[in-house]
Protein backbone atom coordinates (compact mmCIF):
# COMPACT_ATOMS: atom_id res chain seq x y z
CA UNK A 1 0.00 0.00 0.00
CA UNK A 2 2.81 1.99 -0.18
CA UNK A 3 3.21 3.93 3.44
CA UNK A 4 -0.51 4.96 2.70
CA UNK A 5 -3.41 3.59 5.10
CA UNK A 6 -6.83 3.19 3.83
CA UNK A 7 -9.42 4.81 6.08
CA UNK A 8 -11.37 1.44 7.38
CA UNK A 9 -7.69 0.43 8.68
CA UNK A 10 -7.23 3.87 10.46
CA UNK A 11 -9.69 2.59 13.25
CA UNK A 12 -7.12 -0.83 13.38
CA UNK A 13 -4.43 1.24 13.86
CA UNK A 14 -6.32 3.62 16.91
CA UNK A 15 -7.23 0.00 18.43
CA UNK A 16 -3.26 -1.10 18.56
CA UNK A 17 -3.11 -3.68 15.83
CA UNK A 18 -1.40 -1.67 12.81
CA UNK A 19 -3.50 -3.30 9.66
CA UNK A 20 0.00 -4.69 8.60
CA UNK A 21 0.37 -6.38 11.46
CA UNK A 22 -3.09 -7.59 11.98
CA UNK A 23 -2.65 -9.36 8.13
CA UNK A 24 0.86 -10.82 8.90
CA UNK A 25 2.45 -8.03 6.48
CA UNK A 26 1.12 -10.07 4.01
CA UNK A 27 0.39 -8.56 0.20
CA UNK A 28 -2.97 -8.78 -1.85
CA UNK A 29 -3.63 -10.80 -4.09
CA UNK A 30 -4.22 -9.81 -7.79
CA UNK A 31 -7.39 -10.79 -8.72
CA UNK A 32 -10.23 -9.60 -11.46
CA UNK A 33 -13.88 -9.38 -10.59
CA UNK A 34 -16.54 -9.81 -13.73
CA UNK A 35 -20.18 -8.13 -13.38
CA UNK A 36 -21.85 -9.97 -16.07
CA UNK A 37 -25.90 -8.57 -17.01
CA UNK A 38 -28.56 -10.41 -19.22
CA UNK A 39 -30.59 -8.22 -21.20
CA UNK A 40 -32.74 -7.13 -18.28
CA UNK A 41 -29.93 -5.23 -16.51
CA UNK A 42 -29.95 -8.34 -13.84
CA UNK A 43 -26.47 -9.55 -12.35
CA UNK A 44 -25.01 -13.40 -12.79
CA UNK A 45 -24.36 -14.41 -8.83
CA UNK A 46 -23.59 -17.76 -8.06
CA UNK A 47 -23.74 -19.51 -5.02
CA UNK A 48 -20.04 -20.74 -3.87
CA UNK A 49 -19.74 -24.33 -3.82
CA UNK A 50 -17.53 -24.37 -0.79
CA UNK A 51 -19.13 -22.54 1.46
CA UNK A 52 -21.31 -23.49 4.68
CA UNK A 53 -23.09 -20.13 4.54
CA UNK A 54 -24.48 -20.37 0.97
CA UNK A 55 -22.41 -17.33 -0.23
CA UNK A 56 -23.61 -15.80 -3.21
CA UNK A 57 -21.19 -14.01 -5.39
CA UNK A 58 -20.09 -12.78 -8.96
CA UNK A 59 -17.42 -14.45 -11.36
CA UNK A 60 -14.03 -13.47 -9.41
CA UNK A 61 -10.35 -14.75 -9.54
CA UNK A 62 -6.87 -14.81 -9.88
CA UNK A 63 -4.49 -13.21 -12.79
CA UNK A 64 -2.23 -15.60 -13.90
CA UNK A 65 1.03 -14.63 -15.25
CA UNK A 66 1.90 -13.00 -18.63
CA UNK A 67 -2.25 -12.34 -18.49
CA UNK A 68 -3.33 -8.66 -18.50
CA UNK A 69 -6.84 -8.09 -16.46
CA UNK A 70 -9.14 -8.03 -19.16
CA UNK A 71 -7.58 -11.95 -20.57
CA UNK A 72 -7.97 -12.97 -17.08
CA UNK A 73 -11.56 -12.10 -16.75
CA UNK A 74 -12.80 -13.53 -19.83
CA UNK A 75 -10.87 -16.54 -18.84
CA UNK A 76 -12.36 -16.50 -15.03
CA UNK A 77 -15.86 -16.04 -16.63
CA UNK A 78 -15.51 -19.00 -18.87
CA UNK A 79 -13.70 -21.42 -15.88
CA UNK A 80 -16.82 -20.54 -13.15
CA UNK A 81 -19.62 -20.61 -16.22
CA UNK A 82 -18.89 -22.36 -18.94
CA UNK A 83 -19.53 -19.49 -20.74
CA UNK A 84 -17.29 -19.00 -23.92
CA UNK A 85 -15.94 -14.87 -24.79
CA UNK A 86 -18.22 -15.00 -27.98
CA UNK A 87 -21.25 -14.72 -25.77
CA UNK A 88 -20.32 -11.66 -24.19
CA UNK A 89 -19.73 -7.93 -25.31
CA UNK A 90 -17.63 -6.00 -23.12
CA UNK A 91 -19.00 -2.58 -21.16
CA UNK A 92 -17.43 -1.24 -19.41
CA UNK A 93 -14.06 -1.41 -16.46
CA UNK A 94 -13.82 -0.07 -13.42
CA UNK A 95 -12.00 3.29 -13.11
CA UNK A 96 -9.96 2.39 -10.04
CA UNK A 97 -8.53 -1.50 -7.79
CA UNK A 98 -10.20 -2.48 -5.01
CA UNK A 99 -9.67 -4.25 -2.21
CA UNK A 100 -10.81 -6.43 0.48
CA UNK A 101 -9.54 -7.71 3.41
CA UNK A 102 -9.95 -11.08 4.61
CA UNK A 103 -11.58 -11.53 8.17
CA UNK A 104 -9.32 -12.95 11.16
CA UNK A 105 -10.90 -16.70 10.46
CA UNK A 106 -10.27 -17.00 7.13
CA UNK A 107 -6.81 -15.36 6.94
CA UNK A 108 -3.65 -17.82 7.07
CA UNK A 109 -5.86 -20.26 5.72
CA UNK A 110 -7.36 -19.42 1.85
CA UNK A 111 -4.60 -19.37 -1.04
CA UNK A 112 -2.25 -20.68 1.05
CA UNK A 113 -2.08 -18.09 3.63
CA UNK A 114 -0.07 -16.17 1.04
CA UNK A 115 -2.19 -13.15 1.16
CA UNK A 116 -4.62 -10.49 3.49
CA UNK A 117 -7.22 -10.25 0.82
CA UNK A 118 -7.12 -9.43 -3.04
CA UNK A 119 -7.19 -6.46 -5.39
CA UNK A 120 -9.82 -6.67 -7.84
CA UNK A 121 -10.11 -5.26 -11.28
CA UNK A 122 -13.69 -5.08 -11.94
CA UNK A 123 -15.53 -5.55 -15.27
CA UNK A 124 -18.72 -5.27 -16.66
CA UNK A 125 -19.82 -8.04 -19.33
CA UNK A 126 -23.27 -8.54 -21.01
CA UNK A 127 -24.45 -11.75 -21.98
CA UNK A 128 -25.66 -12.28 -25.41
CA UNK A 129 -26.43 -15.82 -25.12
CA UNK A 130 -29.48 -18.09 -23.74
CA UNK A 131 -29.79 -18.93 -20.13
CA UNK A 132 -29.77 -23.04 -21.23
CA UNK A 133 -26.01 -22.20 -22.60
CA UNK A 134 -24.75 -21.17 -19.35
CA UNK A 135 -22.87 -24.24 -17.90
CA UNK A 136 -21.62 -24.23 -13.86
CA UNK A 137 -20.60 -27.71 -14.26
CA UNK A 138 -17.08 -26.69 -15.46
CA UNK A 139 -13.92 -28.70 -14.58
CA UNK A 140 -13.25 -27.25 -11.51
CA UNK A 141 -16.33 -25.95 -10.16
CA UNK A 142 -16.98 -23.28 -8.01
CA UNK A 143 -20.69 -22.81 -8.19
CA UNK A 144 -23.40 -25.22 -6.98
CA UNK A 145 -26.04 -22.87 -8.35
CA UNK A 146 -26.30 -19.68 -9.99
CA UNK A 147 -29.43 -17.21 -10.78
CA UNK A 148 -30.25 -13.41 -12.37
CA UNK A 149 -30.65 -10.83 -9.30
CA UNK A 150 -30.96 -7.35 -9.21
CA UNK A 151 -28.22 -4.98 -7.10
CA UNK A 152 -29.70 -5.13 -4.07
CA UNK A 153 -30.22 -8.51 -3.63
CA UNK A 154 -26.60 -9.40 -4.70
CA UNK A 155 -25.45 -6.82 -2.03
CA UNK A 156 -27.56 -9.00 0.74
CA UNK A 157 -26.32 -11.92 -0.94
CA UNK A 158 -22.61 -11.75 -0.53
CA UNK A 159 -20.06 -12.36 2.46
CA UNK A 160 -20.30 -9.10 4.98
CA UNK A 161 -16.46 -9.11 4.45
CA UNK A 162 -16.84 -8.28 0.58
CA UNK A 163 -19.63 -6.13 1.10
CA UNK A 164 -18.41 -2.93 0.37
CA UNK A 165 -16.25 -3.75 -2.94
CA UNK A 166 -19.39 -5.24 -4.49
CA UNK A 167 -21.24 -1.63 -3.01
CA UNK A 168 -18.50 0.02 -4.67
CA UNK A 169 -18.70 -1.90 -8.16
CA UNK A 170 -22.37 -1.60 -8.31
CA UNK A 171 -22.08 2.38 -7.94
CA UNK A 172 -19.60 1.75 -10.70
CA UNK A 173 -21.99 0.39 -13.24
CA UNK A 174 -25.45 1.84 -12.05
CA UNK A 175 -26.17 3.18 -15.00
CA UNK A 176 -25.85 -0.35 -16.83
CA UNK A 177 -27.88 -2.42 -14.26
CA UNK A 178 -31.64 -2.49 -13.00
Amino acid sequence: MSGRIRERDRGRQRAGRPAVEAAGGLPYRPCVGVMLINAQGLIFAGQRKDSDSAAWQMPQGGIDAGETPRQAALRELGEETGIPPERVEFVARAHRWMSYDLPPELLGKVWGGRYRGQRQRWFLYRYTGRDDEIDIATDHPEFSAWRWIGAEEMLAAIVPFKRAVYDEVIRAFRGYIA
